[in-house]
């Protein structure tokens, strides 16, 4: 499966979401995403496993527990993909931080309108 197709789903998007601050049981995950999406406890499972058998996820086992955990190898290589790409908005959100800066500058120094 494509890297594209595992986070084109909402669902393990938000999986990502909810483990990239660190290690969770896959009974936290799964409160969570069904409170949100209204989904059965093996549908978040099936997500998991979409997940961990993609790489995107880690699985280490606590007893009974099983903890899931970012693995950023694939989305390094997405990051690398979207490198091509970069240039579309780069430049425009570095002149809009000038812009925005030069508007501060303007109001701290009390002159406003249009510049000359």
């Amino acid at each position: 499966m494509h890297a594209f197709d595992v986070l084109g789903d909402p669902v393990r998007r938000r999986i990502l979401e909810l483990l990239v601050d660190g290690e969770q049981s896959s009974g936290d995950v799964t409160a969570v995403v069904r409170a949100e999406f209204g989904i059965s406890q093996p549908a978040v499972s099936q997500h998991l496993r979409v997940l961990r058998e993609n790489g995107f996820t880690t699985v280490r086992a606590e007893g009974a527990r099983r903890l899931y955990s970012v693995d950023p190898a694939p989305l390094k290589e997405i990051d690398g993909w979207l490198d091509q790409y970069r240039r579309f908005w780069t430049g425009p959100l570095e002149a809009l931080a000038t812009e925005i800066a030069r508007g501060r500058r303007d109001v701290a120094g009390k002159r406003v309108g249009p510049r000359p």
